[in-house]
């Protein structure tokens, strides 16, 4: 999503991502354990067929995920069986059910939106089938972490948006507002979806700057639409960094060079990096240890201060 304010500089917005970092997701949740009769468990042998379904690879951010997990499977004692559901919740229901037939041992991915993907997911738990969801998590009304599947793993922080109905555009969107709506300098004057991709956030940022040619700033759900905004305040004859000050969420190489051309006020890290952290997860949890329903990600903070010694964290 990308969301426009007015009479707000870039710190204020900054706060707003550092406030969300304390959120939590504590209620609603179970412990996984590997004895609880609830959860299926992971086989005791090598290879182990992991499922990965990835949502799409139209980004930077989904294809270094998706490459964590090609790079970690040999040394993880994984034989992956992948697939790319091309943006579609439709497609990667029917990827999963897939693998569950192929009886695969492990179920891993970031379910594309909130409410579609439980169905699968109660599916692999019927059929014996664990399941570790990465990024994205879903409605934990219709299906709860550490009762129906292992855990969730993803960052702790929560307006071009991203994806409708997908649990990181929702949960980004929530913060952000709620934040907004604590600093009365601050007002959201527009928010629309650009389905976290470049050209889609380049369209709706040239709408939106028809629709409000004085606004100030503008928060993106990810990097690839932020970069999409500043093509489009660019060709409206405007200055990124100058006239319109823009944060978003990610942390990609295309962001961090963009912040230091002073276009990108600032990117909060959203690590794509999920594949040693799935192994360590389904690791401990085949030994019987047990696994939070909420497994946090560490993320990092990137401005002008630090954009020069951070670019090798870039993707």
């Amino acid at each position: 999503m990308l969301s426009l304010t007015k009479k707000t500089g870039l710190r204020p917005i900054a706060a707003s991502f550092i406030a969300l970092a304390a959120l939590t997701f504590s209620a609603g949740f179970g412990i996984a354990h590997a004895a609880d009769d609830a959860l299926p468990k992971i086989p005791n042998k090598k290879p182990l067929r992991v499922g990965f379904a990835q949502t799409e690879s139209n980004n930077p951010w989904r294809l270094a995920e998706t490459r964590s997990f090609k790079e970690i499977a040999s040394k993880c004692g994984w034989q992956m069986v992948m697939t790319d559901a091309n943006s579609s919740a439709a497609k990667q229901v029917a990827d999963i059910q897939s693998m569950i037939a192929q009886h695969v041992d492990l179920l891993v991915f970031p379910p594309r939106e909130e409410k579609p993907l439980v169905p699968v997911i109660m599916q692999a738990k019927k059929a014996g089938i664990p399941v570790i969801l990465v990024d994205r998590n879903v409605d934990q009304s219709m299906a709860k972490a550490g009762k129906d599947y292992i855990t969730f793993i993803g960052s702790d922080f929560i307006e071009l948006e991203g994806s409708t109905g997908a649990s990181a555009a929702n949960d980004r969107k929530k913060g952000f507002d709620e934040v907004i709506a604590k600093n009365p300098g601050m007002k959201i004057v527009a928010s629309q979806s650009g389905d976290f991709a470049r050209d889609k956030g380049r369209q709706v940022m040239e709408t939106l700057l028809q629709a409000h040619p004085d606004v100030t700033a503008v928060y993106a759900h990810n990097d690839e639409m932020a970069l999409g905004a500043i093509a489009a305040i660019k060709a409206a004859g405007k200055q990124p960094g100058k006239d319109i000050q823009i944060v978003t969420i990610d942390g990609t190489k295309g962001g961090l060079e963009a912040i230091k051309a002073g276009e990108l006020g600032a990117s909060v890290q959203s690590s794509p990096f999920f594949g040693p952290l799935a192994c360590d997860v389904a690791q401990k949890y085949a030994k019987g240890e047990t696994i939070p329903p909420w497994v946090k990600v560490s993320d990092r903070f990137y401005d002008k201060s630090n954009v020069d010694a951070s670019m090798q964290y870039g993707y």
